[in-house]
């Protein structure tokens, strides 16, 4: 894997968790990922999915976002 590229605000906008959110790495693209899977109680856990929305703070030309939104996809029983 290759050196890490920092980190954004995954905001989860439907579902189970909705109006939360989480930190999350980017890709070693600089990409945000395009599905993240969050533990629950007893083995299962959470899918969601990138959606439509991001969000850019600091310099008038950002290269990555701060901020992604996310919709549920599924729940995963481990």
């Amino acid at each position: 894997m290759g050196t890490t590229q920092g980190t954004y605000t995954a905001k989860l906008t439907d579902g189970p968790l909705e109006g939360k959110t989480v930190t999350t790495a980017f890709l070693d693209t600089g990409d945000p990922q395009p599905r993240i899977e969050i533990p629950a109680e007893s083995g299962k856990s959470y899918l969601y999915t990138r959606g439509a929305g991001l969000e850019y703070e600091g310099s008038e030309t950002p290269v990555r976002p701060t901020a992604v939104e996310y919709r549920f996809s599924e729940a995963v029983f481990g």
